[in-house]
């Protein structure tokens, strides 16, 4: 099995910020819009290179997502930044009437997704948000795994037409992606070859697919893993060849069980080619504070869950 390490761990949302700070240097089209959240989502260096094409919109995200769909009318490719709870929850009007409804090509940044979110608690800790967006007609969702990746997307999206939701963290991970990668949307990457289950995961729960794949192999079960940055479109012709080989899959997100990438993969399963399907995701409820650490812990989104869920779906096969 093909072994991957890290030297560092940096957080996602400062991928997103080296990101976008590269955007400011290449593309004059784009600007940057944020609800009073310039720190948490390391906007800075944007802003002190381009000020002239920046808003500070203050807490009004409702009003940033309008003004971010009527800039687009101007040719400019807007990133609006904030929380991803009061980027999709607090705003979903907005995105759907004047965004999605419309095709507008804005570029909808969402940090501190998810459980690791931590110790801010339930209300900021969104769980289905990528439900909330897949649902949407047009919308590109896309969900990173590492700093690395999450920088190549951010540049990526300003040359795709079209509404993007763009999905990020705020805790350090591993950081084991290629600093020169090329990020090419909707196309998963097969990070190892396997024969005995197919585990598909997304954003932070892809380095703990990876440690679960080593923890298998010492079981002498040959995992194969693949990353699924993109949840829709989703890469179906990647799922179907991997479960065919497999017989088997597990999915694993850092979302509700409900309306994530596990429930599109198993309708990509249902309609053509239908094995036994474990998900680890969070059970339908909602979070709690904590340490990031202690709630993926606790709510089952890490490598031990994932050896169990293996463990489990191979006995179904």
């Amino acid at each position: 099995m093909k072994k991957y390490t890290f030297t560092e761990k940096k957080d996602t949302r400062s991928g997103f910020g080296a990101g976008l700070a590269e955007l400011g240097k290449t593309n004059e089209n784009v600007v940057a819009l944020c609800a009073d959240l310039i720190g948490s989502l390391k906007m800075d260096e944007f802003i002190k290179n381009n000020p002239e094409r920046f808003i500070q919109v203050g807490i009004a995200e409702a009003n940033m997502m309008s003004m971010a769909a009527g800039l687009t009318i101007g040719g400019k490719i807007p990133f609006a930044g904030t929380f991803a709870n009061f980027a999709t929850g607090r705003v979903y009007d907005q995105i759907r009437q004047s965004i999605a409804y419309s095709n507008k090509n804005v570029k909808i940044c969402a940090s501190h997704a998810g459980l690791t979110l931590g110790e801010d608690g339930a209300t900021h800790q969104i769980l289905e948000d990528i439900g909330l967006m897949k649902m949407l007609p047009g919308m590109t969702v896309i969900n990173t795994c590492d700093y690395n990746q999450t920088k190549a997307a951010t540049i990526a999206i300003a040359d795709y037409e079209g509404p993007v939701y763009l999905r990020f963290g705020r805790p350090a991970v591993p950081n084991f992606t290629d600093a020169n990668q090329s990020f090419e949307i909707g196309k998963a990457i097969l990070l190892t070859e396997g024969t005995d289950v197919t585990i598909v995961a997304t954003g932070h729960l892809v380095w703990e697919a990876l440690e679960a794949a080593e923890a298998l192999e010492a079981q002498g079960i040959n995992a194969e893993v693949i990353n699924i940055h993109t949840i829709k479109p989703l890469d179906e012709e990647a799922i179907i060849k991997s479960v065919k080989k497999t017989g088997c899959v597990v999915t694993a997100e850092e979302h509700n069980i409900l309306g994530g990438l596990g429930e599109s993969v198993a309708r990509t399963l249902t309609h053509n080619y239908l094995v036994p399907q474990e998900f680890v995701a969070v059970n339908d409820s909602f979070g709690e504070s904590g340490t990031p650490a202690e709630l993926m812990e606790k709510y089952g989104l890490n490598n031990k869950a994932i050896v169990n869920a293996v463990i489990k779906v191979i006995n179904r096969k």
